[in-house]
């Protein structure tokens, strides 16, 4: 599949989020505006048994029901595939009797026999679907459950999971006795475990299924959280017109770390190549003839005193500003940050930097009162915030309390905003866990900053666009070919 914006007509609303309650709650508006619970139903388990028939000629199925509305998508499901033809068989966590409402109904449309549920019934399937909890499941596996589910991963039988595979938590992504499906089919849209790790490896393909829930649902629920997409701020980032010239694409800066003088090159030539109309790397004198060879047409300003420094910010020509990479963890870059938040201008802080501020977090919390955008990896993340609890959440709480847009990178980052909006990205591949990447990352979001995208939708996009660049080039990345491949990805956004 491309990995650019192959699915152009998404909306934002289609890129929603949401948790195991939200869902809920959409099943109730779906009733109270006139589709039944059976019919819902129904439909999620046709949906089942359709992908199935699309990716698999007729094998010996056998369906793990459990006991509550999950299990009731398994039962329609089942009986589904036996019409078609497929050889199925179904086993139980419990007595189909205990099954309730309209789960009992669409049980009792199933004709044939009832396993009693456990590793043995695994003899002879060809293909496994895990009905037996989905994404609502608060607790470990346990018992029958989770043996049978620990043997099926050890055959050679495909599992495919109805909402999520059973074990992982559908808000966090957490995994308790959860095993790998190669496909799951959920309804409506995606839940934060589909993207979060580990949830997300174990889901394998993910199909989102419309079961006729009215599309007016998702406004009244008014969900915060997103998948990235550039639905979400293609629209709000900067194109040049042919009026354009230079200064009005923005001027960023960037501080100069010596002696780890590579951090702050690549950051510089993603800020550039981000759109950014000036880019000035600001360093220490020694360092000067370093940066200045290896630069052609970023720009390089000495300073020898820290006054030096300060006048470059108390200056106009600046539009954002990116401390960090390379910086050093040390009273001069502790100073510089905060020298650059006084300003009250869009900064990114980032790596060095942030670590710098590991004995004093609430002086960083402080001096942040404009546009900033933080962008820790789990180690800087946990010396100035609280490690506790579920990435997403985790991620929130830091912005709430620092009043910053927070990039929580990895293979599934985060990026959340003071008013409790968030967004958790899934297209990096593992290309990018190699030296430098997140300094261009950082400084393709100051080239967002500095043309005056906010700070929310700069980090976004910026998240997004380094994991497309990552995806185009394939193995063997480095962190100095992701600037390289921006202008095509950007190319194909705007075709």
């Amino acid at each position: 599949m491309n990995m650019l914006i192959s699915e152009s007509v998404l909306t934002s609303r289609q890129t929603a989020v949401l948790t195991v309650r939200q869902m809920a709650d959409v099943d109730r508006r779906s009733v109270a505006a006139g589709v039944s619970s059976f019919e819902l139903m129904a439909n999620a388990g046709a949906a089942v048994a359709h992908e199935i028939e699309c990716r698999w000629t007729p094998r010996p199925v056998l369906v793990l029901c459990g006991q509550g509305n999950n299990g009731g998508d398994g039962f329609v499901a089942a009986h589904l595939l036996a019409e078609a033809g497929w050889p199925v068989r179904v086993a139980m966590l419990g007595s189909r009797f205990s099954l309730k409402d309209e789960a009992r109904q669409h049980a009792q449309r199933w004709s044939g026999e009832v396993e009693a549920l456990s590793p043995s019934v695994l003899e002879g399937a060809e293909l496994i679907v895990d009905a037996l909890f989905g994404a609502g499941l608060s607790r470990p596996l346990e018992g029958q459950a989770l043996e049978t589910l620990a043997a099926a991963s050890h055959g050679t039988a495909p599992i495919v999971a109805i909402d999520t595979p059973s074990g992982v938590m559908g808000d966090t992504g957490e995994a308790l006795g959860a095993v790998s499906s190669v496909l799951t089919v959920t309804f409506f849209r995606k839940k934060p475990g589909h993207l979060l790790l580990p949830g997300r490896d174990l889901c394998g393909e993910v199909i989102v299924a419309d079961i006729g829930t009215p599309k007016a649902v998702i406004d009244s629920i008014a969900p915060q959280t997103f998948e990235n997409h550039p639905a979400l701020w293609l629209a709000d980032l900067p194109q040049a017109k042919a009026d354009t010239d230079k200064h009005s694409r923005g001027h960023a800066l960037i501080f100069g770390g010596y002696p780890m003088t590579g951090a702050a090159r690549m950051a510089a030539r993603g800020a550039a190549r981000a759109g950014a109309g000036l880019t000035t790397i600001a360093v220490p004198e020694i360092a000067f003839p370093i940066y200045a060879a290896a630069l052609n047409s970023i720009m390089v300003r000495p300073w020898v005193t820290p006054e030096d420094f300060g006048h470059l910010l108390n200056g106009s020509r600046f539009s954002a500003w990116l401390i960090g990479p390379g910086a050093g963890v040390d009273k001069e870059t502790f100073g510089h940050a905060l020298a650059m938040l006084a300003t009250g201008r869009p900064t990114i802080i980032d790596a060095d930097a942030i670590s710098a501020f590991q004995d004093e977090p609430g002086a960083l919390d402080r001096a942040i009162h404009g546009p900033c955008v933080l962008t820790p990896h789990e180690n800087e993340f946990r010396r100035v915030f609280d490690p506790f609890g579920d990435k997403l959440t985790r991620t929130l709480a830091a912005a709430r309390r620092c009043g910053a847009v927070v990039v929580l990178k990895g293979s599934d980052t985060v990026i959340a905003a003071p008013d409790g909006r968030a967004i958790i990205n899934a297209n990096a591949p593992p290309t990018l866990a190699t030296a430098g990447t997140g300094d261009v990352l950082s400084g393709i979001i100051l080239g967002l900053l500095a043309q005056g995208v906010s700070a929310f939708d700069s980090a976004a996009a910026g998240v997004w666009l380094h994991g497309a660049a990552a995806a185009e080039f394939g193995p063997g990345l480095m962190a100095e070919d992701l600037p390289e491949l921006l202008p095509a990805v950007f190319r194909r956004l705007y075709s």
